[in-house]
């Protein structure tokens, strides 16, 4: 016959892995909540005004390691600059998505797009832009060309652009692509199509 003592402690410790259990199943819902709620730390932006039209993106593609056209309907606001964030804007949602074909790292954001007389257009990222950035030769020209090529085929006029971060001038994109100089549309669209009909 099995001592009382020992009943009362099996009951115990049974109790305990149930209570145990309960806790960790409690813990991890909560966790999953959590990751939701902070997967895409973007700012919300204000809905756009404007008329939907038909514009080209320029979508940078890692596995053939290509810069591929894509047509698409984007609400556009009559400014320039507002017309250059919004471009911007649709690409880097493609690269965001979950099965992104050039994926950029959680938070990437345009902070705003300035056109510079005579046809300068500066890019100002935020950090989490270049924090989240894969280092890689390819994949640091396929995102600069991405973003130069979808300002210069969209809007006209615009022949050179230059990339800043919070603001800043730094360095490079992310260890390769150097963001010291304003870079040349025609030169970019050389690359563009360097990288379009030559997969690597």
């Amino acid at each position: 016959m099995i001592p009382r003592y020992v009943k009362i402690a099996v009951g115990v410790l049974f109790a305990g892995v149930l209570l145990m259990a309960a806790y960790l199943w409690h813990m991890r819902g909560k966790a999953a909540q959590t990751e939701t709620r902070t997967a895409d730390k973007r700012p919300v932006a204000p809905p756009v005004a404007g008329p939907t039209e038909q514009v080209i993106l320029y979508v940078a593609d890692d596995d053939p390691g290509i810069l591929r056209t894509e047509s698409s309907r984007i609400p556009l606001p009559g400014g320039r600059q507002q017309r250059a964030q919004e471009l911007l804007r649709a690409v880097l949602s493609i690269y965001l998505q979950k099965n992104s074909p050039h994926p950029l790292g959680v938070g990437a954001d345009i902070r705003d797009v300035y056109i510079v007389d005579p046809g300068l257009a500066v890019i100002d990222l935020n950090s989490a832009f270049l924090d989240g950035h894969r280092s890689g030769v390819l994949v640091e020209e396929l995102t600069l060309a991405s973003l130069v090529q979808t300002l210069a085929g969209n809007i006209p006029g615009i022949n050179r652009v230059r990339i800043l971060v919070e603001g800043k001038q730094r360095a490079t994109l992310a260890g390769h692509v150097d963001l010291s100089n304003a870079y040349d549309t025609p030169a970019v669209a050389r690359l563009s199509q360097e990288l379009a009909s030559t997969p690597q």
